[in-house]
């Protein structure tokens, strides 16, 4: 399927304004041949209507704020080019069962695959993540979490007017996602957690893994370790190994 580029720079903006070195290098790595076929067919599947502006940026995709069927809608494009964090992302995706029958492709595709089916396994679970609506090849598309004037910040810059609600919370996210969904988020922390009024949101969940995963054990451990040296600097009084503990059903 290819692609037809006018139709495409009416709902992206960042298509068709007036460019120097530094957009033109940005949109010849994110807006690549391949991510604009992606986008073509989720606009003809009515997925996406409109491209807004970006919300984040990183070495390995954009997020962008757009718009859908229903209204508002988060849109994360992954980089399609060769990096380290590409070649990474194989150990999260080696040793996950649910993966086992795809082909080896595309890391990237993949990658986009499993982060969709994380977060629509956490979603159904009741689980506080942005619930999934789409995606295709290197582009996934999800609720949007945060309100008309700007996207929600993450935990590490947001007032929290009481950070021991917020631990348990989390805690309690990574206790359903380990006892009932069966995952290992594997790169939980105040990076990855987005604060909508006084609701934490986590996000960016590729990485999560089944607890079957040779590295299981590992990225809990770190995820539980992230949080409670980020909340004790907040004034919570918490312990890595009660809380470990707590997440693998015994009380905390």
């Amino acid at each position: 399927m290819d692609y037809d580029y006018d139709y495409l720079a009416e709902r992206i903006p960042a298509l068709r304004r007036e460019k120097g070195a530094e957009d033109r290098k940005v949109e010849e790595e994110v807006f690549d041949r391949r991510t604009l076929m992606a986008f073509y067919k989720l606009m003809k599947r009515g997925v996406i209507k409109y491209v807004e502006f970006p919300i984040s940026t990183g070495k390995e995709g954009n997020v962008f704020r757009g718009v859908g069927e229903d209204g508002l809608i988060a849109i994360k494009v992954y980089r399609m080019a060769t990096s380290s964090f590409t070649k990474s992302m194989w150990k999260y995706i080696y040793g996950d069962h649910r993966f086992e029958h795809v082909r080896r492709g595309h890391v990237v595709y993949i990658w986009t695959q499993k982060e969709y089916r994380n977060l629509r396994d956490m979603f159904s679970a009741g689980l506080p993540v942005p619930m999934p609506i789409d995606c295709w090849k290197n582009i996934l598309v999800m609720e949007y979490i945060g309100d008309e004037d700007r996207p929600a910040p993450l935990l590490k810059d947001a007032y929290v007017d009481d950070y021991e609600r917020v631990f348990h919370q989390l805690v309690d996210f990574m206790k359903v996602c380990y006892t009932e969904v069966k995952l290992i988020h594997g790169d939980l922390s105040e990076f990855n957690v987005l604060m909508k009024g006084c609701e934490p949101y986590v996000i960016d969940v590729g990485q999560a893994v089944p607890l079957s995963h040779p590295e299981a054990s590992t990225l809990l451990l770190r995820d539980v370790s992230n949080l409670v040296k980020f909340f004790k600097g907040n004034g919570v009084r918490c312990d890595v190994g009660e809380v470990l503990r707590y997440v693998k059903g015994d009380a905390l």
